[in-house]
């Protein structure tokens, strides 16, 4: 797991840096795109029944942050990557973000890519992964113009 992370990290680094579709070696195969959600001014996290795990928001660019979460639906049985960006800014900004989802065993689930997309000024907006069938524990890696977010604990 820990060789196919850095391998993620690696890649999509120099994938944002060259403006390249992102693809993986190893276990993962080429990355799904993502898809933006725009939430405006409500924060994503707390307008949802969902379980948010997310590492802690870290700076992309003045007056904007960013932080990669695993999502655990209400039921318990599905699953998804996110990475959630907040806008601070009185200007559009546009940001690309990827995110990798894990079983807590190194099991590798998928690693989705969002293109880059404006975020309105003074909101929230997500990248979503696809959403899985997974009732065991799952973390993600997650970057945001080109800024690595950490790493999720389990949910």
């Amino acid at each position: 797991m820990a060789f196919a992370r850095k391998a993620f990290a690696g890649l999509t680094t120099i994938a944002a840096g060259l403006g390249l579709v992102l693809t993986t070696t190893g276990t993962a195969a080429a990355a799904e795109t993502g898809s933006w959600h725009p939430y405006g001014n409500t924060n994503p996290i707390t307008s949802s029944s969902a379980t948010w795990h997310c590492a802690g928001s870290k700076t992309v660019a003045t007056s904007v942050a960013a932080q990669v979460c695993a999502i655990r639906s209400v039921g318990g049985g599905a699953v998804q990557a996110a990475v959630i960006v907040r806008n601070n800014r009185t200007a559009l900004f546009s940001v690309d973000a990827s995110a990798d989802l894990y079983t807590s065993s190194g099991t590798a689930l998928g690693v989705w890519t969002c293109a880059s997309s404006g975020v309105a000024a003074n909101s929230w907006s997500v990248c979503f992964g696809r959403t899985l069938a997974q009732s065991s524990p799952v973390n993600s890696m997650g970057f945001a113009k080109g800024v690595a977010l950490g790493t999720s604990p389990n949910v």
